[in-house]
């Protein structure tokens, strides 16, 4: 079966190609090569087991463009594409509190691109915020391993600064001043929640 991103690409799955490791160079078990959203459905699984938080991954909407019917009784998708989300990647409840948040990557050291965000990401947040939700994204510095929760309300005010001709990412030093580093554990490797405890007297 084919599935294709918005912009026409052929969605192909990396999850089981083997990878060649040169036997010289020194293995880094502590990441695995992880992505950002594997690390974070292992923590909201983690959270969910130990019932700490029930906070899941919102699916990816998909349009089904080409389906076969080999028997009467089946039906076989062939094509299909992934629609662009509407809102964010993530959202659950946590002590009685609605969170909601966005998690991106970027390979970049210095800066964090504002393009990695969607206009119709941002207009969800300001929402949330309006209802006194808690809101915020979860910024990978990939090359750096480096991972920081970031207030929706610092991000808001970045993306209006770029809508007033202002620069198209945020400093890391920005991110740094205005958000807060989540350290990398073992279980969970990544405990975003430490840091809504500590941001929102939750504890």
């Amino acid at each position: 079966m084919n599935f294709r991103y918005p912009n026409g690409k052929k969605y192909v799955s990396t999850r089981n190609m083997a990878t060649h490791v040169p036997s010289h160079k020194t293995i880094n078990y502590s990441n695995r090569g992880m992505t950002l959203e594997e690390d974070l459905n292992e923590a909201n699984q983690y959270y969910l087991d130990r019932g700490i938080a029930v906070i899941h991954k919102k699916p990816t909407p998909v349009q089904i463009v080409q389906v076969d019917y080999p028997k009467r009784s089946a039906a076989v998708i062939k094509e299909a594409y992934f629609k662009q989300a509407s809102t964010t990647d993530y959202n659950g409840i946590y002590k009685g509190k609605y969170i909601d948040f966005e998690a991106k990557e970027t390979r970049y050291k210095t800066s964090f691109p504002l393009a990695n965000f969607h206009e119709h990401q941002i207009s969800h947040m300001k929402s949330i915020l309006l209802q006194n939700g808690i809101c915020f994204a979860i910024l990978r510095f990939s090359t750096l391993d480096e991972d920081f929760l970031l207030e929706a309300k610092y991000l808001l005010s970045y993306w209006d600064r770029m809508k007033s001709g202002g620069r198209k990412s945020i400093t890391k030093e920005e991110i740094e001043n205005n958000g807060h580093m989540i350290s990398l554990g073992f279980q969970p490797r990544i405990d975003y929640i430490r840091v809504i405890d500590y941001l929102y007297h939750l504890k």
